[in-house]
């Protein structure tokens, strides 16, 4: 299932990544719009806006920070998709508070960049109709609620926007509450498709996924930390 739009932007200073990018998705049968610079997408982004955009942090004229905010203050719902190296954690953690939906590090798998971008896509277009797919029901477990055709995630009743990357890690806790999900098993869950990341990158996904929460409840504390091994969602 895809939005009306499924036009996707992206926008890179490396022409070798731009070209490969585009080639992958065309192949998908995605129509591909290309920018060198973030101020050549955001000018083209202020006459029409894509589907979905996958995005550079490092750029010149505009970095990725900058269009991302640009892009938030006219669409809170625009599928963001960051690209990043492996030393710019900070960034990538700015990039995701200022309201990407998730990043791929450099360099990065093809096919796990093509497989977030269709859950997006799809995401986008369940939120856009007023009908649920058939089959599409929600998992409970207790005051947490996981809609797994839309990657959504309400808690006592409060949404919570999680990426693609943290929902996938979320529902690997809570389908066995009070099992130790260890690093390993948590980015074979977040990461399926062979992509390399830290236990730090771990840890920080989970630490975003906390602070949702207890941003949304004060006294949040279902996310446990088992030292020494990883996490666990309490019963």
């Amino acid at each position: 299932m895809r939005p009306a739009n499924s036009v996707v932007a992206v926008v890179d200073d490396e022409e070798n990544i731009r070209e490969t990018v585009a080639f992958a998705l065309r192949r998908e049968g995605f129509p591909v719009e290309l920018y060198a610079t973030g101020l050549e997408a955001w000018r083209a982004f202020q006459q029409k806006l894509p589907g979905l955009v996958i995005l550079d942090i490092v750029m010149p004229e505009m970095d990725g920070l900058e269009l991302c905010r640009k892009v938030r203050g006219v669409s809170e719902t625009l599928p963001i998709i960051f690209l990043t190296s492996r030393d710019e954690e900070l960034d990538r953690v700015l990039g995701l508070e200022i309201g990407a939906d998730d990043y791929l590090c450099k360099p990065f798998s093809m096919r796990e960049l093509l497989a977030r971008v269709k859950v997006l896509f799809r995401r986008s277009a369940i939120d856009q109709s007023t009908s649920r797919p058939t089959g599409d029901v929600p998992v409970r477990h207790g005051d947490l609620e996981l809609d797994l055709q839309r990657y959504t995630v309400r808690w006592k009743g409060a949404n919570l926007n999680l990426t693609v990357t943290e929902f996938m890690m979320l529902h690997a806790l809570v389908r066995y509450p009070g099992h130790v999900k260890t690093r390993k098993q948590l980015h074979q869950e977040g990461y399926p498709h062979d992509v390399y990341v830290s236990d730090r990158t771990i840890d920080s996904h989970i630490k975003r996924v906390r602070r949702k929460f207890e941003e949304a409840d004060a006294t949040f504390e279902r996310i446990e930390t088992v030292y020494g091994l990883g996490y666990r969602w309490k019963e």
